[in-house]
């Protein structure tokens, strides 16, 4: 089948060659949507023959939506720069033959933190919705972005995993679960969602707890103790932040 792989991208040297690279063997049209990179992004993507457009970024569902609009084909794969196509998941993706339009294909998504593979805490398998026909879907929501189609499809999953290369470092994680905590607390709050102060306290220890014992974190080692931590904590920002912005509004 023919597709476009789309990626947007803001300063991503460090991920994006191997992230283009994974996809070469399977489309001959790369879309890449940067908003302005300061380092080696755009040149790298040019070496892999990839079409480049700079645009401001207004947010991810609006940044993925206009760059799915520069698709040659209708069939698009969105891929974050941080990805990387697996060996056994190019083959499944090349063994597609041409889908109805109706159809939409379903990824694996496993997470390297700090160098390791995460498989428990509910991180894995990570399903993710990447393969779809651009004119039935677009994307929506101001973080966590998810596809949502305007006719019922027909989903499929495909064998391999997509590799989701995403923290180097602790500090790395911590910043982004706090930046990404903070979003959805703004987002709660304009959807007129409401929080408490006993849901502030219990909230984190209830997240702590899913993701460590519940879901297996504990088999993670270390890091699964770390990332239990770290979502207990942005649990805890996230209600903490509503709250103060319910009282703000009270003044």
């Amino acid at each position: 089948m023919k597709f476009t792989a789309v990626i947007i991208t803001f300063n991503e040297e460090r991920n994006i060659e191997r992230c283009v690279q994974s996809l070469v063997p399977l489309t001959d049209d790369i879309v890449v949507v940067d908003s302005f990179s300061e380092d080696a992004t755009v040149d790298i993507c040019h070496k892999y023959g990839a079409r480049v457009f700079q645009r401001s970024f207004a947010g991810y569902s609006d940044q993925k939506n206009w760059a799915n609009s520069q698709a040659n084909y209708d069939y698009i794969f969105s891929i974050d720069a941080d990805e990387v196509v697996s060996a056994e998941l190019q083959q499944s993706i090349q063994n597609i033959q041409e889908p109805l339009a109706e159809t939409a294909f379903i990824v694996n998504r496993l997470t390297n933190y700090c160098g390791k593979w995460i498989r428990h805490g509910g991180w894995y398998p990570d399903k993710k919705t990447r393969l779809w026909n651009k004119n039935n879907a677009i994307w929506v929501g101001l973080i966590h972005e998810t596809v949502s189609f305007s006719k019922p499809v027909a989903t499929i999953p495909l064998k391999g995993d997509l590799q989701h290369y995403s923290y180097i470092s602790i500090d790395d994680h911590h910043n982004q679960a706090m930046k990404f905590a903070k979003l959805s607390a703004v987002q709660m709050f304009e959807n007129c969602k409401k929080t408490t102060l006993l849901t502030i306290l219990v909230a984190p220890a209830f997240r702590f707890l899913k993701t460590y014992l519940f879901k297996g974190g504990f088999l993670d080692g270390y890091y699964g103790f770390v990332i239990a931590k770290i979502s207990a904590r942005a649990t805890f920002y996230k209600h903490l932040w509503l709250y103060k912005k319910k009282c703000d509004k009270n003044l």
